[in-house]
């Protein structure tokens, strides 16, 4: 089992997350881990903030000469913002009289229920730590476990297929096609139509004040079969992943393979036949989205994430003064117009770490010599069914 804890305020000094569990040898490359931070802070639509920061990770604990020792891994990615918010979120000292408090919530942010919940006056208090900022902690520790995923053979990859309503008509074939358009593209889609419709509604957005949301997709293959578990709910690997994409902040629903397109079809145009050819099982579709029962079955797995639009509107709604109880319009916060490039980056980052977890629990050992035993015994067991 692999763990993280992450702590830090969008606006304060940095951001930290502790991972414990990964095994001892394993190689890291801390240019990967700031790569996939890089890409998320890309996208067409992101807002001023991400021209201010420039994430790298810094590694404290946990690695020795590019190796894992089996102890936690501590890594922080600094605010370079933090300098010009010094005198309202410093860690000491008494709060300034001159201070400005955030009292009006913003509809469909943690706001309002998070100053209740924990009887907060200033809503900076909440939306700091709620910020979507803080997913630079879910990059970096799921960049880190997705290098033992690359290890053992397995990809992972995420892509844009809708913004705003507009979506994706045709796709490459081949994965290298795929990645390839993808990481080329200003909003993380293959599809380059699709794409330049997907600019002019989010430079729409922008133009109003507003908002847009969309969906992404995320590919994972190379998979054994086995992962996860149908005996437990809570081991079912799908239930898990879904979990992990809607602990991004904005996204509202999850997909598994054809997902909701399977409540309008037949049983017979969903299921994936099973075949035998040249010793082995193999599918000729992939409705299930490799997923079956909770377990991985071999198949690519394929999930969708639904991400609403970004809170903060710059024609805000309306909205009350929790110190006054007046009708006042929103706060608004410095944000981004479309922020669904970045949550695809996310996503794929997240989706790794709960791939990872179930992988270790599948061929658990202490170095990362005793989980190759392990997998390559299994392996051969399953070349024998």
């Amino acid at each position: 089992m692999i763990r993280y804890l992450s702590a830090g305020e969008s606006h304060g000094p940095g951001l930290t997350v502790i991972v414990e569990g990964l095994p001892s040898r394993l190689a890291v490359s801390k240019d990967e881990i700031d790569e996939q931070l890089r890409k998320r802070q890309q996208g067409y639509g992101r807002g001023y903030r991400m021209k201010i920061e420039s994430d790298r990770v810094e590694i404290t604990s946990g690695i020795r000469f590019g190796l894992t020792l089996g102890s936690p891994v501590t890594m922080q990615v600094m605010n370079q913002d933090f300098s010009h918010w010094t005198d309202r979120m410093s860690v000491w000292g008494e709060t300034p009289a001159e201070l400005k408090q955030v009292t009006r919530p913003r509809p469909g942010h943690a706001d309002l229920a998070g100053a209740i919940k924990y009887d907060h006056q200033d809503v900076r208090n909440v939306l700091e730590r709620a910020s979507a900022r803080n997913t630079a902690t879910m990059v970096a520790s799921g960049a880190l476990a997705r290098q033992l995923l690359t290890y053992f053979g397995i990809d992972v990859t995420a892509h844009v297929v809708e913004i705003g309503g507009e979506t994706v008509q045709s796709l490459p074939e081949s994965w290298e096609e795929l990645v390839r358009h993808t990481a080329g593209s200003p909003v993380r889609c293959a599809d380059a139509e699709a794409e330049a419709r997907m600019i002019k509604k989010i430079d729409a957005a922008k133009e109003q004040g507003d908002t847009v949301g969309g969906v992404f997709e995320v590919i994972l293959r190379g998979c054994p079969v086995g992962l996860g578990s149908y005996v437990h709910p809570d081991r079912k690997l799908d239930g898990k992943l879904a979990g992990a994409l809607m602990s991004i902040p904005a996204i509202k629903g999850v997909e598994v393979g054809l997902g909701f397109a399977t409540a309008h079809r037949f049983g017979s145009q969903v299921h994936d036949p099973i075949l035998y050819q040249d010793g082995r099982y193999f599918r000729p579709s992939n409705g299930a989205g490799g997923l079956e029962g909770g377990v991985t079955n071999g198949q690519p797995i394929v999930l969708r994430g639904a991400m609403k639009p970004i809170a903060t509107l710059y024609h805000p709604l309306p909205s009350v003064d929790m110190k006054s109880k007046q009708a006042e319009e929103a706060t608004v916060e410095r944000s981004d117009f479309c922020a669904v490039p970045a949550a695809s980056v996310v996503a794929e980052n997240v989706a790794a770490w709960v791939i990872a977890d179930a992988f270790l629990e599948k061929f658990s050992g202490d170095s990362l010599e005793q989980i190759e035993d392990s997998f390559h015994a299994y392996q051969k067991r399953v070349s024998l069914r």
